[in-house]
């Protein structure tokens, strides 16, 4: 008897489940022999993941890198600097694209390669 009733509970307990996960949204499916199916909707993920992001700051820096080495730290110094007197996007342009060690470093890298 204790088993019926262990199985009993594992039956109530996934039913729990399914009724919580449904009242956070479903959707209903028709299957290709004609029966519909009632889905819990699954979580939203985000489409952005760690990598990309990591992948995307090193691009920035590896790019900041180049264009230090290949214009030389005052032209490039220069550049940044006219560019935070213009617009707000400008600006924006400017805080994203000023030097940094990580990107000066870069730069001292691909010097030898550049030149």
């Amino acid at each position: 008897m204790s088993e019926q009733h262990a199985e009993f509970r594992n039956r109530l307990r996934r039913l729990d489940r399914k009724h919580a996960q449904a009242g956070q949204g479903y959707t209903a499916k028709m299957r290709a022999d004609g029966l519909i199916v009632i889905e819990p909707r699954k979580k939203a993920q985000s489409r952005i993941s760690g990598r990309s992001v990591i992948l995307f700051v090193a691009a920035i820096l590896l790019f900041k890198g180049l264009l230090m080495a290949s214009l030389g730290y005052d032209s490039y110094n220069y550049r940044v600097a006219e560019l935070r007197q213009g617009s707000t996007l400008e600006q924006a342009g400017a805080w994203v694209m000023r030097s940094d060690p990580l990107s000066t470093k870069i730069a001292e890298k691909l010097m030898p390669i550049l030149r």
